[in-house]
């Protein structure tokens, strides 16, 4: 666990999946063809709190959908990319813009689409649901279902070993 620690302290672009990370993979379409997602009030805080420490938020996900930008302004990430078929071009792309070396990134993602990412980014994080191949690669596999608090136990990781989760909660305490 110490390595996964040492990982976590360099992180300074957190970056997620959607489907089956933020949600627990459920898609719900309507009959109009509206996409429906629910998403987890915890993982967003969390989300919120660690942007707050000082680490950015991103998403990169294959599907394109108006409740995912919804959420992720909700949450105050600024960085989202919908509708990627190259989850690897779109990380190069954001280590370019944001001028990162790939170990200052964590991302959280949950098949094989993923593994691109999570082979190149410096703290790779998956759920319990993730295929084997998946969970080979990641650094951390969290106890929290996906879209149950998946991301808010790989943000409270990450606030933790950077020694800012105190600090966070402090403010619920006054």
């Amino acid at each position: 666990m110490q390595r996964v620690y040492d990982k976590a302290k360099r992180i300074r672009l957190a970056i997620f999946d959607v489907d089956g990370v933020l949600t627990d993979g459920s898609l719900y379409l309507a009959d109009d063809g509206e996409e429906i997602k629910a998403f987890n009030s915890r993982d967003g805080h969390g989300m919120k709190m660690l942007r707050d420490s000082g680490v950015e938020l991103a998403i990169i996900t294959g599907r394109i959908s108006r409740c995912v930008e919804l959420r992720a302004r909700n949450v105050g990430v600024e960085l989202l990319f919908q509708g990627v078929a190259d989850k690897a071009q779109a990380f190069a792309e954001l280590l370019a813009a944001r001028k990162l070396d790939a170990a200052a990134t964590a991302y959280m993602g949950d098949d094989v689409v993923d593994l691109p990412v999570l082979r190149r980014c410096g703290l790779a994080l998956t759920v319990p649901e993730a295929p084997f191949a998946v969970k080979q690669h990641a650094d951390y596999v969290t106890r929290a279902p996906a879209g149950r608090g998946a991301a808010r136990e790989a943000c409270e990781l990450i606030m933790h070993a950077q020694s800012t989760l105190e600090r966070q909660f402090e403010a619920y305490l006054k």
